[in-house]
């Protein structure tokens, strides 16, 4: 086994693990679960990544509790969006953006539009309007 080299002055400082929280071009790196405090789960809100989202009003100004993300959050929901837009614009995982959108909901800064449900597949009535729609062809 060859020894290793003794050039500790040249190598990077390390964290403990291994691990980096620095990015060279970002500067230092925050944690997804530094951003919801620790919370895996909304407050309110299912968030499907389908369910769409739109911001009530203006992106608030000094509000209390919010934090960057939160309000990079508004300013994307001027316009309506699905939490998938979201997640892909905020490079951020899902978890993390449905806790954010919860926070949001629970301010009152945000509504949402959760997907309806699928149609009964038990309910004759169906059944009868797509042969009815058929036969009208």
């Amino acid at each position: 086994m060859i020894p290793p080299e003794d050039d500790a002055l040249s190598q990077e400082p390390q964290e403990p693990h291994g691990e980096r929280w620095l990015d060279d071009q970002a500067g230092p790196m925050v944690r997804p679960y530094v951003m919801t405090s620790g919370r895996l789960e909304p407050t309110r809100g299912d968030f499907d990544l389908i369910t769409l989202v739109v911001a009530i009003g203006p992106e608030p100004e000094g509000e209390i509790g919010l934090g960057p993300e939160h309000l990079a959050i508004m300013r994307l929901c001027q316009q309506v969006m699905s939490v998938a837009e979201l997640t892909g614009h905020l490079d951020l995982p899902v978890a993390t953006v449905r806790v954010l959108l919860g926070d949001l909901l629970d301010k009152g800064l945000i509504t949402m539009q959760e997907p309806q449900p699928e149609a009964d597949m038990h309910d004759i009535r169906l059944y009868k309007a797509v042969i009815d729609g058929l036969r009208a062809l």
